[in-house]
């Protein structure tokens, strides 16, 4: 099968000197791929790089055609108008002189062979579930979810025969989500998505595991990549208990080695000291015996080292990010104490709510992209004004925004945690840091060089260890970007909250997981 985008010996470094990929080989074939791995493996850097929007350190990459890339957070001029973010405007306003009587050469070639841009657009904006007149609204008027879909149809107008697609699911709502699923079915070109949303990688041709500098291809969707990996997890782990008990066994030998030359030691003393053996008969025998000693200790301790080996090689093939356990200060909420009461709130997009919490609950925020669940967050944080009425807040409260503005990119993991809780103990935070994946010197790197999933769990870790601990919890797509492990991470930080959480998300399984026992539909 030839190979549609093809890297060899890819390497590529941050200006600081930070390495993000070292080495790498890779073919990605015609079809539908998915590439999955931790948060920090590389996976947007290599979009990028084969994007053309990096240049490599080392080596090369080279696609077969032209290129179409969503990248995972798109930079918006909020007066933009959509078809000028589309790349349209200036055939439509070609055309639209053409169509005043324009003779003008230049409106001509313009407009080529795009006579029909408009219809396509329109189509495509259908097609991906925006209303035609998008194409007369600017770029600030539209929600997050909206300006992903917006930035699809952008690729789909272009035709490219490469596309590149990085956390395509990232915002969308449920009917937008199945829309995208329908363009990855109908797509006829080759296609590769780095992504966690399942539904999506089920629908893959193959996965690529991004794992210790080299991707590994497994054939099918989701499923099919679970059960495979899941299977080479059982047996790394058969593995490891093998290797394990080889070491015991070795250690033991080693040992009883040792009592075996102890008893010839005393045993040749004792014929040594009853007499009978020649001097230099003795001599020879002890320089003899010592060799032998030598030599039985270098094979136990040969053996023993090779079991140890043995045993490193099987632990470095098990995943590290098995199991991830979060302890949380203390964020409990009594039963029955107020938290948030709103009193005749109209949020500033015209919605009224009424959304008055008592005790530790777990509310989930569902809508349509653009119904307001940002807008209500935001508004409960203080971040932007209703337009009538007001939110009270009776507790500590933290935000987790969609954007992760948060953090200080100038400070590392660790500083920006510390400094939310001034008095905690420098290695309780290390210890806390360590449980939302942020080990030894990975605490210490600039939160302005993390990769999108790392900067959530650092984000959530300075929210979550602040003290004062926030009782009301406020979470606004806190799935996106996440790979496995840090859902599964994120899943745990929220079963071990104690106080009011209220989640805006499109992700059904995310809420289920987290025990939601409220919805306010917008």
């Amino acid at each position: 099968m030839p190979a549609v985008i093809t890297c060899a010996s890819l390497g590529f470094a941050w200006p600081d000197g930070t390495t993000v990929l070292s080495d790498l080989d890779l073919l990605v074939g015609p079809g539908r791929s998915g590439l999955v791995g931790t948060n920090g493996s590389g996976k947007s850097t290599l979009l990028r790089l084969i994007a053309g929007e990096l240049t490599p350190t080392a080596g090369h990459v080279r696609v077969a055609g032209r290129v179409g890339y969503l990248p995972q957070d798109l930079t918006l001029a909020t007066a933009q108008p959509v078809p000028e973010f589309l790349g349209i405007d200036r055939t439509l306003r070609a055309i639209r002189a053409v169509e005043a009587g324009s003779t003008d050469h230049a409106d001509f070639e313009t407009i080529g062979d795009d006579w029909d841009i408009e219809d396509r657009a329109t189509a495509e904006l259908a097609r991906i579930g925006l209303p035609e007149d998008t194409l007369a609204r600017l770029m600030g008027e539209l929600s997050g979810g909206e300006v992903v879909q917006l930035a699809l149809a952008r690729l789909l107008l272009d035709r490219p025969d490469v596309l590149l697609l990085d956390e395509p699911t990232n915002n969308l709502d449920a009917p937008a989500r199945e829309r995208l699923y329908a363009v990855v079915e109908a797509w006829r070109g080759s296609l590769l998505v780095v992504s966690h949303d399942r539904d999506l990688l089920e629908r893959m041709d193959r996965i690529g595991d991004l794992r210790a500098g080299g991707v590994r291809w497994y054939g099918g969707g989701y499923t099919a990549y679970a059960d495979q990996v899941a299977t080479e997890q059982a047996a790394a782990e058969q593995a490891v208990t093998a290797a394990r008990s080889d070491v015991r066994r070795q250690k033991a030998d080693r040992v009883e080695a040792e009592r075996v030359l102890a008893q010839r030691k005393r045993q040749g003393r004792a014929a040594q000291l009853g007499g009978g053996i020649p001097k230099i008969v003795s001599g020879a025998k002890k320089r003899a015996a010592e060799n032998s000693a030598a030599a039985y200790r270098k094979v136990h301790d040969e053996r023993l080292t090779d079991a140890r080996e043995r045993l490193d090689a099987a632990e470095s093939r098990l995943r590290e990010d098995r199991e991830i356990r979060v302890d949380l200060p203390d964020t409990e909420v009594h039963r029955g104490q107020v938290v948030l009461t709103t009193l005749d709130l109209v949020l500033r997009t015209g919605t009224p709510v009424d959304l008055d919490l008592n005790g530790p609950r777990r509310v989930a925020v569902t809508g349509a992209n653009g119904s307001g669940k940002t807008t209500l967050l935001h508004t409960i944080a203080g971040r932007l004004d209703p337009r009538s009425g007001e939110a009270v807040v009776h507790v500590p409260i933290a935000l987790l925004p969609q954007r992760l503005d948060v953090l200080d990119d100038d400070l590392s993991v660790f500083e920006n945690v510390a400094r939310r809780a001034p008095g905690a103990d420098v290695n309780a935070v290390r210890a806390r840091l360590a449980r939302f994946l942020f080990r030894g010197a990975a605490a210490d790197r600039p939160a302005g060089v993390l990769s999108g999933g790392e900067r959530f769990r650092a984000t959530l870790a300075a929210l979550l260890l602040a003290d004062p601990a926030p009782r009301l919890l406020l979470l606004d797509e806190p799935t996106n970007n996440l790979d496995f492990a840090s859902y599964d991470a994120l899943v745990s930080a929220l079963s071990s909250y104690r106080g009011t959480l209220v989640v805006a998300s499109h992700d059904e399984a995310f809420l289920e997981d987290i025990e939601v026992d409220r919805i306010v539909h917008l």
